[in-house]
C-alpha cells in the first residue's frame, strides 16, 4: 500500500532532480509552485539572489471569494494573480518549476492561466 509519506517522498525527489537543472536569474525568475490539499501557491524566486519577488496564494484576502482553495478554479485565479504581479515588477519571461508535480489539473490551469495573463516560459 502507498501511503501518503510515500508519494510526497517521491514527489521531493523529483523536485530536487528538477531544481538541478534550473534556476532562477535577475532576467528569468523561477515561478515556483506548491500544492496542499487545501490551497496552491506560486512564487516568482530569484536563486543568484535568493529573493522572492512576488507571491500568489489562495491564503491571501484578495482571493479569499475563490471560497475552496484546492480545486482548477482557484488555481487559475493564483496563475492570473501572479503572472499580474509579476508585470507590475517588470517581469515578462520566467522558468516554470512545477515542484514535482505532474503537469496535470491545478498545476496545469495555474501554469495556463499566467501564460494567458502574459507571462512567457
Amino acid at each position: 500500500m502507498i501511503t501518503k509519506a510515500d508519494k510526497n517522498k517521491a514527489r521531493l525527489k523529483r523536485h530536487l532532480r528538477v531544481r538541478k537543472k534550473i534556476s532562477g536569474t535577475n532576467e528569468r525568475p523561477r515561478l515556483s509552485v506548491f500544492r496542499s490539499s487545501k490551497h496552491i501557491y506560486a512564487q516568482l524566486i530569484d536563486d543568484v539572489k535568493g529573493v522572492t519577488i512576488a507571491s500568489a496564494s489562495t491564503v491571501e484576502k484578495e482571493l479569499a471569494d475563490v471560497g475552496n482553495g484546492g480545486n482548477v478554479e482557484s488555481a487559475r485565479k493564483v496563475g492570473e494573480l501572479i503572472a499580474k504581479r509579476a508585470k507590475e515588477k517588470g517581469y515578462e519571461n520566467v522558468v516554470f518549476d512545477r515542484g514535482g508535480y505532474l503537469y496535470h489539473g491545478r498545476i496545469q490551469a495555474l501554469a495556463d492561466a499566467a501564460r494567458e495573463a502574459g507571462l512567457q516560459f
